[in-house]
């Protein structure tokens, strides 16, 4: 049966006893039934996980006996950067969590002229926070022992200028003349790719990144949503280049 894993913050050390966070310990104790004697795995973000046995079990904690470290990866050798068009909750939801099982090394959200979304300086932090919890969720889930950074959204003027020395730069464009398989051809580390939201990006928003080095991309002959694209891109990519 496959052992349970859980993101644990601050860092960890072989031989200790810890105590599960709160929403950890309730899913373990609540939801998968553990109890005292159980195997688990735990991880804090920053590479390798470690085995651990429950100690203590109580109403409202969970006591873990942290064992032996592991020097296990399961990072994607892309390091891409997925530049995503916030979208309605569920669907940027749902974007998030398969991209970070997809092996993404980081999401920048993009606030965009024609974004459903708009996030006030309160919103942004409530969503970062939210977003932040799918990641660690989704590393839990598909056995990532680094957790992906979810930056703060900016504007594409915004990511034209922070992404003007990455070494590949694409906008995902259904109009677009380049096959996703030609543009991955010698595609080395560190890509960078954008996504337009729902309605896709505004003519101005497409120049600035054509004019910033973006090369246009398409995925095909079908004209894919907003939560399908980036990550039919990202499996296509590990097929062809990366990991897959």
């Amino acid at each position: 049966m496959r052992v349970a894993r859980f993101f644990v913050d601050p860092p960890l050390e072989s031989g200790v006893h810890i105590a599960l966070p709160e929403r950890a310990a309730h899913h373990a104790a609540r939801v998968l039934r553990l109890r005292v004697g159980d195997a688990l795995t735990l991880f804090d973000g920053r590479g390798g996980e470690y085995a651990g046995v429950i100690a203590d079990l109580a109403r409202d904690s969970l006591t873990v006996e942290v064992g032996a470290w592991h020097e296990v990866e399961r990072e994607s050798p892309l390091a891409i950067t997925l530049a995503q068009g916030i979208s309605s909750a569920e669907r940027m939801d749902l974007t998030i969590q398969k991209a970070v099982e997809l092996g993404v090394a980081s999401i920048q959200p993009l606030a965009t002229e024609k974004s459903v979304v708009r996030l006030d300086a309160q919103r942004v932090a409530s969503r970062l926070a939210h977003w932040r919890r799918t990641v660690v969720s989704a590393c839990e889930q598909c056995g990532r022992n680094r957790l992906p950074e979810v930056r703060a959204p900016i504007s594409i003027v915004e990511l034209c200028d922070a992404t003007r020395d990455a070494p590949a730069k694409w906008l995902l464009a259904p109009e677009a003349q380049t096959r996703l398989r030609d543009a991955a051809h010698g595609l080395g580390k560190g890509l960078v790719m954008a996504a337009g939201p729902e309605a896709g990006f505004s003519a101005a928003e497409t120049a600035a990144l054509l004019a910033a080095g973006y090369a246009q991309v398409h995925l095909g002959p079908r004209i894919l949503r907003t939560e399908t694209a980036a990550l039919a891109a990202i499996a296509a990519l590990n097929a062809i280049a990366g990991d897959g």
